[in-house]
């Protein structure tokens, strides 16, 4: 019988010390859902964008010395506000497909018990799978969607990083009516967008700011999304030839207009690219060559040596083969860097505490990835400090060319090509 309690003695010591020694080496694991193409046309995109988050989970996880001389959450071990708990992505393919992205975004939700979701890239499924994170109160960011909608629908668990399509269109609107007043004719502008939710929204919304500035939009070219042949729509705008032509396209549209532009041997004098399929690294390798001097928009630049965007670059670069943060890489990491912070400021992982820490968010610019004025969101979840640049392709890389406080190269027009 002594024997029994001694022993029994001896055991609730022996789980007493282990119960002691168990923080040291066993933490809480945060999960971060997050919904990307990582399969369909857009699986470039969403394959890049896998690459930045699991890059950025293991910068928190494991640190970065460089890093973290000026970006505190890249000191290693975990996230300090929650004694070190490791972030572990868990990464779900959307397949470019809105029903998709919304079974993905339920399965991260009540099985993988996500502390939060970053998604999903294309506008289209981002407004189907937000849906489900506003009916299942789980904090939800959007890293580059930019349909105007998104944060019209008095959502309280959405919040949205990237500049949006009206930012764009302020960009667009300016740079041109600059390149008139230089000389340059603009009389005749053509938008040509692929019919989802991200084509549709944006070309509206360009259509009415061009039209509130003075900016004549002589053809307006709708296509179905993911075309196998869009020689019909050159071939109009061959006979229109306009003076400015703007794409809003993912990324297999992109390439296949590039191609068809050279077949029929016809280009603009300014040809600018909404971002979206054209800032793929699929297409600047696939058509860069081709398609020197398109214009494009992007948040990113690598900046100076030893700044956050640079260093990340460098980083991204060794990750990828060679390849660095192109627009949609950064603006995802960016995202990622966001929930990260909440969640570490929160000091917890219960929704409602993140929900609140992503209110708070105030982030400066010398922290970003990003090359916005900051991160502070409005009563919608927009971030008000968002901004953009406008880039052209050289050497299929595009560098920063307006505006002039911000470019890195000149600007060189008419617009090359092939």
């Amino acid at each position: 019988m002594v024997k029994i309690v001694h022993g029994a003695i001896r055991a609730g010591a022996a789980l007493v010390a282990l119960a002691i020694a168990l923080p040291a080496f066993a933490q809480e694991t945060v999960k971060i859902g997050a919904v990307y193409p990582l399969s369909g046309n857009s699986a470039s995109t969403g394959n890049y964008a896998k690459m930045a988050f699991e890059m950025g989970a293991d910068i928190i996880n494991n640190g970065n010395p460089e890093l973290a001389k000026i970006f505190p959450l890249a000191k290693g071990g975990g996230l300090p506000g929650l004694k070190g708990a490791k972030i572990q992505m868990v990464i779900a393919d959307n397949q470019g497909t809105p029903a998709a992205g919304q079974n993905q975004t339920l399965r991260l939700i009540t099985e993988e018990k996500v502390a939060a979701l970053i998604c999903c890239y294309q506008s289209g499924i981002t407004l189907t799978a937000s849906a489900v994170a506003e009916r299942y109160g789980v904090p939800f960011l959007n890293a580059e969607s930019v349909a105007a909608n998104l944060t019209e629908r008095g959502f309280k668990w959405f919040f949205r990083t990237t500049p949006v399509a009206a930012d764009f269109a302020k960009a667009y609107s300016t740079f041109l009516k600059e390149q008139q007043a230089a000389g340059r004719k603009v009389d005749s502008i053509a938008l040509v967008h692929e019919n989802t939710e991200y084509g549709n929204s944006v070309s509206s919304v360009i259509s009415d700011a061009f039209k509130k500035d003075g900016l004549n939009i002589t053809m307006n070219v709708a296509y179905s999304a993911n075309s196998t042949d869009v020689q019909p729509q050159v071939l109009q705008l061959k006979e229109k030839n306009p003076d400015v032509v703007i794409f809003v396209s993912y990324t297999s549209d992109a390439i296949l207009y590039a191609k068809t532009m050279k077949e029929v041997n016809w280009k603009p004098a300014i040809l600018i690219a909404d971002d979206g399929g054209f800032n793929d690294p699929a297409f600047t390798k696939a058509m860069g060559s081709v398609t020197e001097g398109l214009i494009s928009r992007s948040v990113f630049a690598p900046g100076k040596p030893g700044s956050v965007p640079a260093i990340l670059d460098a980083l991204y670069k060794k990750k990828t083969g060679g390849d660095g943060l192109d627009d949609v890489s950064a603006r995802v990491l960016q995202g990622f860097f966001v929930v990260a912070d909440a969640i570490n400021r929160a000091g917890s992982t219960d929704p409602a505490k993140i929900r609140d820490a992503l209110k708070a968010t105030d982030l400066k610019p010398d922290q970003l990835v990003a090359g916005y004025d900051g991160v502070k969101f409005d009563d919608k979840g927009q971030n008000v400090l968002a901004s953009t640049l406008v880039t052209q392709l050289r050497n299929s890389q595009y560098v920063s060319v307006w505006p002039k406080a911000r470019a890195t190269d000149p600007l060189v027009l008419p617009y090359k090509g092939w």
